[in-house]
C-alpha cells in the first residue's frame, strides 16, 4: 500500500532548531493566524477562551470588555497558556504553539500602551460595526509576552528534527 508521507512512520528524530531557526517558524505561525485559545484560571476554576489575537514579536495581544470571565481570571491569576494552531488538514500539516506567559492588562494611561497598540489593527471591526475611524476603542488591551513556547510541527521530521521544539525567551542583557 503506497503511504503519502512514510517520513512520519517510526520514532521521531530528536534534532533540535538553533534558536534563531525556532524563533523564525514560531514568527510565522503567528504571523500566519489570527486566533488563539486563551486559557486562564480563576476562583470558578479554568477557561478556555477563543480570542482573535494580534502580535508584535512574541507578544500576543487581544482587546476586551472589562468584567468578562477571562478579564476576571486574569485579575485574579495573571499565568496564562495560549494556543495557536493553524488548520490541520493531516498530521503533515500538524502546526501550533502553546504559548505561556503572564497577561498584562493596559489602558491608554500605561506607558507600554503606545508601544503595543499600533500592532491591533481595530479599523477592520469599527468599519464592521459602522462606528467612525477617528475614534479609536479606549477598551483595555491584554499583551502575553511569552516565557516560554513550545512549537510543534511535524514536518519538520523530514529534516531530522524533533517535532516538538522548545522556545524560552532570552535573558534580557
Amino acid at each position: 500500500m503506497p503511504v503519502t508521507n512514510p517520513w512520519l512512520a517510526g520514532p521521531s528524530p530528536t534534532g533540535r532548531l538553533d534558536p534563531e531557526r525556532l524563533g523564525e517558524r514560531i514568527l510565522n505561525l503567528l504571523s500566519s493566524q489570527n486566533m488563539c485559545v486563551l486559557a486562564t484560571a480563576g476562583p470558578g476554576g479554568p477557561l478556555a477562551t477563543p480570542v482573535r489575537y494580534f502580535h508584535l514579536d512574541f507578544a500576543l495581544l487581544f482587546t476586551a470588555a472589562a468584567g468578562t470571565p477571562k478579564m476576571r481570571n486574569i485579575a485574579a491569576d495573571p499565568r496564562v497558556s495560549i494556543g495557536v494552531f493553524a488548520p490541520l488538514v493531516g498530521q503533515a500539516s500538524s502546526r501550533g504553539a502553546q504559548v505561556f506567559g503572564r497577561a498584562r492588562v493596559l489602558t491608554p494611561d500605561d506607558e507600554l500602551f503606545a508601544h503595543y497598540w499600533p500592532a491591533v489593527r481595530w479599523q477592520s471591526d469599527h468599519v464592521e460595526r459602522s462606528r467612525g475611524l477617528d475614534e479609536p476603542p479606549d477598551g483595555p488591551l491584554v499583551v502575553v509576552e511569552a516565557d516560554r513556547i513550545v512549537y510543534t510541527e511535524h514536518w519538520l521530521r523530514r529534516e531530522g528534527y524533533a517535532p516538538r521544539q522548545f522556545w524560552r525567551r532570552p535573558p534580557a542583557s
